[in-house]
Order: C-alpha cells, then structure tokens, then sequence
C-alpha cells in the first residue's frame, strides 16, 4: 500500500495530510513529529486536482479541498474514505467520534457512554489521542467531564480556536 501526503496551511499552523489508495491515514498539525521519509510521495498541493481516479493523490486532493471549506466554515461534515490503522477498540472510538455533531462537545465519559463500555473512560481517553486523522475524525471534541479543555496533539491552544470557529460558524 503506497502512501503521499502534502501539507497545507491553517489557521492553526501547518498541517500534514497522509493518503493511500484505501484512503485517508492520517491529518496532523506540525507538533506532531513523524519522519518525511515515513510518509511517502510528497506532492505539491497545488499540483492536487480532485480528478477520477481511486489513488492516494486523489484521496489528498479531496482531504484538501474538504479542509479548506471546513476552514472557512463552509463544511460541517466531512466525506472521505479514512483508512487509518489502530486496534479494533480504537476503530470503535474513533468511528464514534465522527458522529460528534459539528460545534459541539462531548466528555470522555460520553465517549465511554456512546461504545457501550461507561467503565472505559481511560481507555477512551487513550484511544481519542491515539487518532492519527485530527479535525475529520474530530477528537477536538472531546472535553473533560468537568467542561475544561484537556490535551490535544495540535496543543490546547489549537483545540481551543477549533471549538470556538465551529461555535462561531454554526451559529451563522
């Protein structure tokens, strides 16, 4: 399974967008420190065109277009093949987390909740920060049980302007 990836900006830094012809393998803001070489094929993202076609370029070129709308606060719903790899456990959350409507919150406990394991909020917890696809399959949604921000791979910071420029387009 060959993979690319491109890079795009952000307004919360650079990200990283990782495809193959199975789908999307992983988004990640630049904290999040993963050899070029392990990524595959570089490609340019202007060079990205959403053409017929069923490889990995074109998983990016869709992953780009559809980041750049949910930037803009155009897109509240991402359609995309993901093919990330993780444990069955891990599958499950982040599959659940997809279902998280745009511009709200969810605590770990209402993850544990939604997989039918409420015992589970730890595990939950080291599943939503093991996701590799950030933003399209949105554990910046998952807040502590208490209301406060808890960590991100793309800081707190980050986390923080996802939630309020989801807040601040669904309010539109």
């Amino acid at each position: 399974m060959e993979s690319c990836y491109t890079t795009m900006a952000s307004p919360y830094g650079e990200v990283t967008i990782q495809a193959c012809e199975k789908g999307l393998l992983g988004v990640w803001f630049a904290t999040y420190t993963t050899k070029p070489e392990d990524l595959g094929e570089y490609i340019e993202s202007e060079r990205l065109t959403e053409q017929v076609g069923d490889d990995g370029k074109l998983v990016l070129a869709r992953a780009l277009s559809q980041l750049k709308e949910y930037f803009n606060g155009e897109l509240t719903r991402f359609a995309l093949p993901l093919a990330a790899t993780g444990t069955e456990f891990q599958q499950k959350v982040w599959h659940v987390l997809t279902t998280i409507p745009y511009g709200e919150t969810w605590s770990y406990q209402d993850l544990a909740n939604a997989i039918d394991n409420p015992k589970a909020v730890r595990a939950v917890g080291l599943a939503n920060g093991k996701n590799p696809i950030s933003i399209i399959v949105p554990c910046h949604r998952v807040i502590g049980k208490n209301g406060k921000l808890t960590g991100y791979a793309g800081g707190i910071e980050c986390k923080k302007g996802l939630l309020e420029a989801e807040a601040r387009y669904q309010k539109k």
